[in-house]
């Protein structure tokens, strides 16, 4: 299927990572987040401080589905188990060796993939710390191994802001692409789906066993809930999976090598470093050492993931599980007299009030900082949401019904095909300052808990 969407906006910012690979740098700790992972509400710690790990050791798990192991992405010696409120673990921290060692799974050559049942495929996933790749949807949790999904959907491109190029990331991991494919195909009743980018090289369109489309837009094209809606929607009662390019590697690594290897080649971009580039290195790696004399100046923000959807981090924070990008710019803590109405050409804006003129310039990169330009305010309808939501809904009534409660209205206006991502522009565009995805997700877990 060939797919154009007319919304949408692109963000064009400064700072794109250049395709090279900067010094391996082996951080002397990790950091294993269980806030990392979206439906999570008992997580239950397996090890405590002094215990030695090797990457794939189990560490801790959630109460509500046991079967399914999180697991070290590193080996080492357990350090600190950071806790939160009422003791909810926030974090593992982990001394890692300076040879990683590995708990050993069962493996199999690619010939043997199409012969492997179901039940071993899903016991050797939920036991390795790979199965959190895969994402259930409605709701966009950690899906549960229990259900079969009528299809699973994976993107091939990323068009957020500063997104790393899937082509450079993954030019040389085609057979564990391949056989992440093979294993996945044998966990759904339907159809595996995979959508490229039209008209941009890719290793992941040699790819077979799938079902391709071709998707041509602005952000948020690359969205996996947005190809669904057009592709094969979700209706009350379906279930659909999804995973990324990164969990089609883990689940190749884990059945060809017999390893949970947590390594990835990640981006490091944005206006404020010296040397945006990729570097190889693994979840839950500290962040320091990719900023570390890499930053132009100290007042930044530093944020794992993209700009939109990503979660604003410290300097000794880590890569989270689900980010494949580390994104630094400007702090927007000073004040600008009248700045949101002042014109320019450096502000970059959907909307096209006298004196703003970057809709001449679709291509020019643009440096912006955290400033919000104003703040909370009623929240009005003036239809600039249904221009950067590429689907067939109408986001400001959901939204309304969210914050109504109204159950009924949000199954008829789509809640279960989105989640925070798919309306993460609206928080860009939106004059109000309304915390959007926020919304979403309450919408979301109100739906979940009822």
């Amino acid at each position: 299927m060939s797919i154009k969407l007319k919304r949408g906006f692109d963000i064009n910012l400064a700072g794109k990572a250049k395709a090279e690979k900067g010094d391996t740098i082996h951080p002397e700790s990790y950091i294993f987040k269980p806030t990392d992972f979206m439906g999570i509400k008992r997580p239950k710690v397996m090890v405590k401080e002094g215990d030695e790990v090797k990457a794939g050791t189990p560490i801790f798990f959630d109460k509500l589905h046991e079967q399914i192991k999180y697991t070290a992405p590193v080996s080492g010696r357990v350090s600190e188990v950071i806790r939160g409120a009422k003791r909810k673990p926030m974090g593992i921290k982990i001394e890692a060796d300076r040879e990683t060692q590995y708990v050993e799974f069962d493996k199999y050559d690619s010939s043997q993939l199409s012969g492997l049942s179901k039940e071993q495929i899903i016991a050797n996933l939920s036991a390795s710390g790979v199965w959190p790749n895969i994402i259930e949807r409605p709701y966009g949790i950690v899906a549960n191994p229990q259900n079969t999904p009528k299809s699973i959907f994976i993107s091939g491109f990323d068009s957020s802001p500063l997104a790393p190029d899937y082509d450079f990331v993954f030019k040389d991991q085609g057979k564990y692409l391949q056989a992440g494919i093979d294993i996945l195909s044998k966990l759904t009743s339907g159809k595996v789906h995979l959508s490229t980018e039209a008209g941009v090289a890719s290793v992941l369109k040699n790819l077979t066993g799938v079902q391709k489309h071709e998707v041509q837009g602005k952000h948020p094209a690359g969205n996996v809930g947005i190809q669904i809606h057009h592709i094969d929607p979700i209706i009350k009662g379906d279930i659909v999976w999804t995973t990324t390019p990164y969990g089609l590697q883990q689940i190749g690594k884990l059945f060809l090598e017999g390893r949970y290897d947590a390594s990835k080649t990640i981006a490091v971009a944005g206006s404020e470093l010296k040397n945006p580039c990729y570097y190889d290195t693994c979840v839950g790696a500290t962040v320091i050492g990719f900023l570390k004399n890499n930053l132009k100046q100290d007042n930044v923000r530093i944020v794992s993931g993209n700009v939109l959807t990503g979660e604003k981090i410290e300097m000794d924070s880590s890569v989270g599980y689900y980010n494949n990008l580390i994104t630094v710019i400007p702090e927007g803590d000073q004040y600008e007299f009248l700045g949101w109405i002042t014109p320019g050409k450096n502000k970059l804006s959907i909307h096209r009030p006298i004196g703003l003129l970057s809709f001449l310039t679709p291509k020019k990169e643009y440096v912006l900082d955290t400033n919000m330009k104003g703040e909370e305010r009623a929240f009005v309808q003036t239809g600039v949401f249904e221009k950067v939501v590429p689907m067939d809904i109408f986001p400001v009534y959901l939204l309304k019904a969210i914050m109504a409660n109204d159950f009924e209205e949000m199954e008829a206006l789509g809640i279960y095909e989105v989640i925070e991502e798919d309306f993460a522009l609206c928080e860009f565009v939106d004059v109000s300052k309304i915390d959007v995805q926020a919304i979403v997700r309450e919408g979301i877990n109100a739906l979940m808990d009822a």
